[in-house]
């Protein structure tokens, strides 16, 4: 009698088992939908925000840690949303239970350690954008994913394949082109030195962007070990606060506060569009780090960093027109190794969800397979 319970029992979660399985061709259509806004803000918030930051520099600008400051300050934009309970996780990749609750020490250390990365980083971003056009300065940028595939072998476990150590290769040769070509556009009267200052920042910039989504997706999934909206929001909003102290520190200890006065008079577009100018990079780059951080929590750090590196295409094309940058052959060819360099990654993770989906479909097979052995016996 308790042998048949049993059996029973073990029939009963098979079949819940089975009927739970993402492999049965069931969509999930709320996922999809998180899935599209976050990359729609990354793509937008990345665009508009890197357009606007060189448009500052184009246009009077010369503060490089207040266009820093603006990377990071838009985070009260989020605040009200610390207090709107929503529970969502991830599909894709679940997470081990919930630990004990984190000591505060644990997550102000955390947060702590964070905000200084992303103020480091943003700092060489600002160098980078000061010092570059935008269609170089996002060709460059594209040695991010090379970056954040190396942290996260580490950090996260992440498989090396031929294809993704293909897609890195590629990804550097076509920023290190660069540094061979002096840049003739409009948007950019700088030094030979300045220009390789503004390299190696971006290139320091791209490696501590790529380090920070790592250690994301490490803190998430090993520290806090909770996926929700509101873990989500309060990660961004507390480091976010951190990385503005320290910028803002900077500011006055640099004495470029002092410019401050005499950048919005001398503006270019005036002090109105000066003041719309910061603003609006401000909630950009903010939208772009919500649209980041949502598909590290939905997929992974690398995902996340793909679709960042998609955007960067998009960003030469359109300072085109904005600044009249010129696509030189060099810059063409750069493009081409980056693009090539995301299909290669991408079709990987084509093999990889290829190979996903044949093995559930083994596994819910096997399952059934079980389950009528059970039943018949």
């Amino acid at each position: 009698m308790d042998k048949a319970v049993d059996q029973s029992q073990i029939t009963v979660q098979d079949d819940t088992k089975t009927s739970s399985s993402p492999f049965e061709g069931s969509i999930n259509y709320v996922w999809w939908l998180r899935m599209a806004i976050y990359t729609i803000l990354v793509l937008v918030g990345q665009v508009i925000a890197v357009l606007l930051g060189r448009l500052y520099f184009e246009k009077g600008g010369h503060s490089k840690w207040i266009a820093t400051l603006v990377q990071t300050s838009g985070f009260p934009i989020l605040i009200p949303f610390l207090f709107i309970k929503f529970q969502i996780h991830s599909t894709s990749t679940p997470l081990t239970p919930p630990p004990p609750q984190q000591t505060f020490a644990v997550k102000i250390s955390l947060y702590v350690c964070l905000g200084i990365l992303i103020a480091s980083y943003c700092m060489l971003f600002s160098i980078g954008l000061a010092y570059l056009p935008v269609s170089t300065y996002s060709l460059i940028s594209a040695t991010q994913l090379g970056f954040n595939t190396f942290f996260s072998f580490f950090l996260n476990s992440q498989k090396i394949t031929p294809f993704i150590v293909n897609s890195l290769i590629l990804l550097t040769l076509s920023s290190v082109l660069l540094i061979f070509q002096p840049d003739t556009s409009a948007s950019n009267h700088v030094s030979r030195g300045k220009y390789i200052i503004g390299f190696l920042s971006t290139v320091g910039g791209s490696a501590g962007s790529a380090l920070w989504l790592s250690m994301m997706q490490f803190s998430c999934r090993k520290i806090l070990k909770k996926a929700s909206f509101n873990v989500m929001i309060e990660m961004i909003v507390y480091q976010s606060l951190i990385a503005t102290s320290v910028v803002t520190v900077g500011v006055f200890v640099s004495g470029e506060w002092k410019l401050f006065g005499k950048e919005i008079v001398e503006f270019e577009m005036g002090k109105v569009g000066y003041v719309l100018t910061l603003v609006f990079t401000a909630l950009c780059w903010q939208l772009f780090v919500v649209g980041s951080v949502g598909l590290i929590f939905e997929v992974s750090s690398l995902f996340s960093n793909v679709i960042g590196t998609l955007g960067l295409p998009i960003i030469p094309v359109m300072a085109v027109f904005v600044f009249h940058d010129k696509m030189d052959g060099v810059k063409v060819v750069s493009l081409v190794l980056a693009v090539w360099g995301f299909v290669s990654y991408v079709y990987q993770h084509y093999i990889d969800d290829l190979k996903m989906k044949i093995l559930g479909k083994r596994l819910v097979n096997d399952d059934h397979r079980i389950s009528l052995v059970e039943r018949g016996g």
